[in-house]
């Protein structure tokens, strides 16, 4: 994070039953940082390049807690019992875009699911998803360097697609079951398990991807 002030965020149009908008202002920030406190479900992330604020955001039906500080933008969904947090994400979607002129650290602590992230328009610095996740569809845009993507406390029913002619490497701790990179198929692997494309080694501009805790139908492809 930055120094300053931590603030709640602005809404942009009167509170309502139904949804609520957020915004902050670009100002001369030069990157940002996306971080979901509590975890998030139901969720869609993207860029929108036509777009001048630092982000915007939608939240359907109770809307949690969104604060600004510096470049770090913090979304603190309320806790719940398991029963009542179900209920909660199945109802309550949310979308977030991102100014696409920036890049963007993006980071959820505590669990994933039904999250949409098309990051296609955006220049991602790295991706981390702490605490599980399931449920995934990630499509990235083409890398800045070595871009890493962290999946940890495992991975089920995740997708993630990188552009044509990238290089990339998974690594899983806990073993695979079901893990497609490009045209190969694994069906069950105990252990560590280390898959990369061929230019991986010597390219400049790649994927990073380390799972822990296991994957469970996990793609990798263009």
């Amino acid at each position: 994070m930055n120094d300053g002030d931590l603030v709640a965020a602005g809404r942009t149009e009167p509170e309502g039953e139904s949804s609520d908008c957020f915004a902050a202002p670009l100002g001369s920030l030069s990157s940002g940082h996306l971080l979901f406190v509590s975890g998030a479900s139901n969720v869609t992330v993207h860029a929108d390049p036509s777009m001048e604020d630092l982000y915007r955001a939608r939240f359907e039906g109770q809307v949690p807690t969104v604060r600004v500080r510096g470049d770090t933008i913090s979304i603190e969904y309320p806790r719940f019992s398991p029963f009542d947090q179900r209920y909660y994400w199945l109802e309550r979607p949310a979308e977030v875009a991102l100014n696409a002129s920036i890049p963007w650290h993006i980071e959820v602590r505590g669990s994933t699911s039904r999250l949409t992230a098309d990051l296609r328009e955006v220049r991602l610095g790295s991706l981390k998803l702490a605490g599980g996740a399931s449920r995934i569809e990630i499509m990235l845009p083409r890398p800045l360097g070595t871009v890493p993507v962290h999946i940890l406390g495992g991975a089920s029913n995740v997708a993630i697609h990188r552009p044509e002619g990238v290089a990339a490497r998974i690594h899983a701790s806990g073993g695979a079951t079901n893990l497609s990179f490009d045209e190969k198929h694994f069906g069950a692997i105990g252990g560590d398990v280390n898959v990369q494309s061929p230019d991986y080694d010597v390219a400049l501009k790649r994927y990073n991807i380390e799972v822990t805790g296991g994957a469970n139908n996990m793609t990798l492809d263009t």
